[in-house]
């Protein structure tokens, strides 16, 4: 490393820092005044808003704008220097291209195994407050994805049914537990008015319960049993999953989460993967907007600084752009939710490349 990759290094991590901290002020503003009525209207007071909720949310702006401000901070550098023939000088005396992208690719890719870290295990318990605070006192609630007709797979003889369960309460209406044998006959059948979870035993407690139970000659013995305790393979999250469940899970719980998904029969699981994938996809977004960035940005052009930021914020449109229209087929199935999930890095990957190959050098 040399002087001048200290210098753009400092200067591109100073530029990126400054605007994550622009970017944090204008979406607590933004938000603040879209939801500032339902904020008093629900009951909550200024000193949870700002001392629980905001500062909670604050670890969710840094992820989601780190990518935009990496890129704006690496645009304006490059095209300062450009428009300064500060490059078009170190060109000269036999720098490559190649060779000036190296520390904006070292500060880049310091930032996304960063962002890496911070995004899997600390964004999730962040978002954990926040999700409670807006469960409570924001109007647009996270949406349950399956609240009736659930069916889940307790262990590989028997399958849980609930005709609706209710997430706030915890409680499972018109519960029915089947167990099968060889050939998948059906053995014994439990049926329950409710089900509900106790927290302090992690047992469920249903009442008002029937029980079957089918003998060789066709035959069925009935049992009436007012309360009974159960222990299944099944808990409260797998049957109150939201759009945003992922969100409040560092990377192992949320790897361990799709497995019980997937083991219990769940459907409409392609959010929650989509979500997973992204864990890991979208941090490398640091390294990639650098790609385009740079290369973009060392050609001088006519209107100076302005036009370079400004179609540094174009391609950063068509970049978020690709992954909002990519990623919902993904979730409804009609793509596979790991290639939903990655396909928009690798378009733009690709993209970077080509405009580092087609770049003078």
């Amino acid at each position: 490393m040399t002087t001048i990759d200290f210098h753009i290094m400092r200067r591109f991590l100073t530029g990126t820092v400054f605007l994550i901290g622009c970017l944090i002020v204008f979406f607590v503003v933004l938000h603040y005044v879209e939801f500032v009525d339902d904020f008093f209207d629900r009951g909550a007071s200024m000193s949870q808003v700002f001392l629980e909720y905001y500062p909670n949310f604050v670890p969710d702006i840094v992820r989601l704008t780190s990518p935009l401000a990496v890129f704006l901070s690496c645009v304006y550098l490059t095209g300062k220097l450009s428009q300064q023939l500060q490059l078009a000088a170190l060109q000269t005396s036999g720098v490559s291209l190649y060779r000036l992208l190296l520390p904006f690719l070292v500060v880049a890719l310091a930032i996304s195994v960063f962002m890496f870290w911070f995004n899997g295990w600390i964004v999730p318990r962040t978002n954990q407050t926040v999700i409670e605070f807006e469960q409570k006192y924001l109007k647009n609630k996270q949406q349950q994805l399956d609240p009736s007709d659930i069916h889940r797979q307790n262990t590989p003889e028997s399958i849980v049914s609930v005709g609706f369960y209710d997430r706030m309460a915890q409680v499972a209406h018109k519960v029915s537990i089947q167990h099968f044998g060889d050939g998948r006959r059906l053995l014994s059948r439990m049926d329950a008015k409710r089900m509900s979870w106790v927290d302090s035993l992690g047992v469920w407690q249903m009442a008002d319960v029937t029980e079957r139970t089918f003998l060789d000659d066709g035959r069925a013995l009935f049992r009436k049993i007012d309360a009974l305790d159960t222990l299944l393979t099944i808990y409260p999250r797998d049957l109150a999953r939201t759009e945003r469940e992922v969100e409040s899970m560092t990377i192992p719980d949320a790897r361990a989460y799709i497995d019980a998904l997937q083991r219990s029969g769940a459907n409409n699981t392609g959010r929650t993967i989509v979500g997973y994938q992204s864990k890991f996809a979208y941090p490398l977004a640091n390294v990639i907007v650098v790609l385009i960035g740079m290369p973009l940005a060392a050609v001088r052009r006519r209107g100076g600084q302005a036009v370079q930021i400004g179609l540094g914020l174009l391609i950063a449109f068509f970049y978020l752009a690709t992954m909002k229209l990519v990623e919902p087929f993904g979730y409804s199935g009609e793509l596979p939710p790991v290639v939903a999930a990655w396909l928009p890095h690798v378009l733009f990957t690709l993209l970077g490349i080509f405009l580092v190959a087609r770049a003078k050098k």
